[in-house]
């Protein structure tokens, strides 16, 4: 079993505790024997088996139990000791159990709170809050069935709630609010000066496009979507001028997965101004990395690239043979994009089918018909590729996989979650049960270059209790915090910085960091053996450990945070400085 299925069992179980000692705190108030008995005889199970759950959370990482181990283990325990002897000789009158049954419901409930609403980390605050709630719910619920709640249980309510509230109840209120994130950061000016051999223009603004057969209301660059593609050549200076016809929110351009220079970068606040309705911004810089790359709004992108403003940037070492396809895959308005395509093409013809994933969710692809070879991802040249055949790859949000083959003399299609989006011919075959390429086995291993790391960081994954600008939210966190107020991983010039990332939520957070690429280590403890992987985008899945490292080499402030832009929005995005 996974980490990630033990996270649930774990939840389940612990709502079935929850709700069997209050349903048979409740069937005993009203005298229900035979019920009250059985739910209390499931609840027991049911806590004593959450032993078995917590433990092996524990082995897989500490990370993953801590509020179990701390707040609902001695909840769990003291739940035991309240209902148990009760149950063991149960009176003639069943309703004299009810207050012990409810005050384990309470605390188990409370323990399961502090997991759904608080997480990670475990705090003094947030267990006690627990505890003040399951002593005056006991009280409450002795009034209510006419018993006379004893005074020391009142003082004892009172003071735990009083310890909570001087502790702190946990909320991810910045505990070390984030330094401001400097506009002008001081780092060389890092515009080309040389005279741009490439240029561009991309206007956003408002429009209607056919997506699946129909009309749909977009927000597009240059009146399409996806957005021009922009290609470029190794050597070329490229300029692209972004204007903003009519997006009041205001537009940028992120280059997505191109390590440019800060100033470049495209995030507002950050790098630039959002460009406003009537303005324009001039990006420039050296096309020196080849590969499949994007560009997107990082003003309010949550709305703005699911809206559409995205399109496709390709810098080619040279001239190349054969045929040359990207494949930008979205879903607008509900609608998936591209429409099927069909292109023959003359059998022995090199194709590089370039797969970009540009919505928040991940992708499965199938290329069906032909061998095939993954020849890189996001944007970097994998170390001997080896041939693959009726196996499909998954593509994280944000990530590229550029597939290669010789055309066969037999078509070939393309299958994105089941649908046919580029074919050479007709193609009837089914896709689903292919077994999923694991990239951290594929191809050619290398050596780690590096032995040694400066700089180190823990980044845990997860929800909770947020208070932003003084209101709660339910936000997507980071060792207990959100944006803005995540501190930020400082580093230095030169430095080698590891990043351990655990997700303890149950679902899927695709990590992009900019201006960088990542060397992955490690998954769940098991190391890469295939071709060193430089990724910008990568899937933390459910119960997910992933140790990634990089060298600091590109000077700035730069965004870290999930591609899953609507996770972003609420809450997990953080920077990383340059000191």
């Amino acid at each position: 079993m996974t980490t990630g299925s033990l996270l649930v069992v774990d939840l389940v179980i612990a709502v079935l505790a929850a709700a069997g000692w209050l349903g048979g705190g409740a069937a005993a108030a009203v005298r229900r024997r035979p019920l009250a008995l059985a739910l209390a005889a499931v609840a027991l199970l049911a806590t004593l088996a959450r032993a078995i759950t917590i433990t092996a959370l524990a082995r897989a990482g500490w990370w993953f139990a801590a509020e179990k181990v701390l707040v609902a283990a001695p909840l769990s325990l003291a739940a035991v000791a309240a209902a148990g002897p009760r149950l063991r000789a149960v009176p003639g009158d069943i309703r004299s159990v009810a207050p012990a049954l409810l005050f384990a419901g309470y605390a188990t409930s409370g323990a399961l709170l502090v997991t759904v609403l608080h997480g990670y980390p475990a705090s003094v605050g947030a267990g006690l809050l627990a505890v003040a709630g399951a002593v005056t719910a006991t009280a409450v619920s002795w009034r209510a069935l006419g018993v006379r709640p004893s005074r020391l249980l009142s003082r004892v309510a009172l003071v735990v709630a009083v310890g909570a509230l001087v502790t702190g109840v946990g909320l991810t209120v910045g505990r070390d609010a984030t330094p401001a994130v400097p506009h002008d950061h001081g780092f060389r000016d890092a515009r080309t000066s040389d005279e741009p051999t490439r240029r561009f223009t991309l206007t956003a603004g408002t429009a209607t496009v056919r997506a699946s057969g129909r009309d749909v209301a977009a927000w597009a660059f240059n009146a399409q979507v996806p957005g021009p593609e922009l290609t470029a050549t190794v050597g070329d200076v490229v300029e692209v001028t972004l204007r903003n016809r009519d997006i009041g929110r205001g537009v940028t351009l992120h280059w997505h997965g191109y390590d440019v220079p800060n100033s470049q970068d495209g995030v507002p606040g950050v790098t630039q101004a959002a460009v406003r309705p009537g303005q324009e911004f001039v990006y420039r810089f050296r096309a020196d990395q080849a590969g499949t790359y994007w560009y997107h709004t990082h003003s309010v992108s949550d709305v703005g690239v699911r809206m559409g403003l995205y399109g496709v940037l390709v810098v080619r070492p040279g001239p190349m043979a054969g045929l040359d396809v990207t494949v930008p895959v979205h879903t607008l308005s509900g609608l998936p994009l591209p429409a099927p395509r069909v292109e023959p093409v003359q059998a022995g013809v090199p194709v590089r089918l370039r797969l970009v994933n540009t919505d928040s969710t991940t992708h499965r692809y199938a290329l069906a018909g032909t061998a095939f070879r993954v020849a890189a991802i996001d944007g970097s040249d994998l170390r001997g590729p080896t041939s693959l055949v009726d196996t499909a790859v998954l593509i994280p949000a944000g990530g590229r996989y550029d597939l290669v083959f010789d055309a066969p003399a037999t078509p070939v299609a393309l299958f994105v979650d089941g649908r046919a989006v580029y074919s050479t011919g007709p193609v009837s075959v089914a896709t689903g049960d292919w077994p999923v390429l694991d990239p951290l086995d594929y191809g050619t291993a290398a050596t780690v270059p590096w032995s040694r790391f400066d700089r180190s960081f823990t980044l845990v994954l997860d929800r909770g209790l947020d208070l932003h600008d003084l209101l709660p939210r339910y936000a997507h966190t980071v060792n207990g915090a959100a944006d803005p107020d995540i501190p930020p991983q400082v580093v230095r010039l030169g430095d080698v910085v590891r990043f351990t990332i655990v997700n303890r939520s149950p679902i899927v957070h695709p990590w992009h960091l900019h201006g960088h690429h990542v060397l992955v280590l490690s998954r769940d403890g098991r190391p890469a053996a295939g071709s060193p992987l430089w990724l910008d985008s990568f899937d933390v899945r459910p119960g997910e450990v992933w140790e990634v490292a990089f060298r600091a080499d590109n000077p700035g402030v730069w965004a870290n945070h999930c591609h899953n832009l609507a996770h972003a929005d609420a809450g997990m995005t953080m920077h990383l400085m340059y000191s």
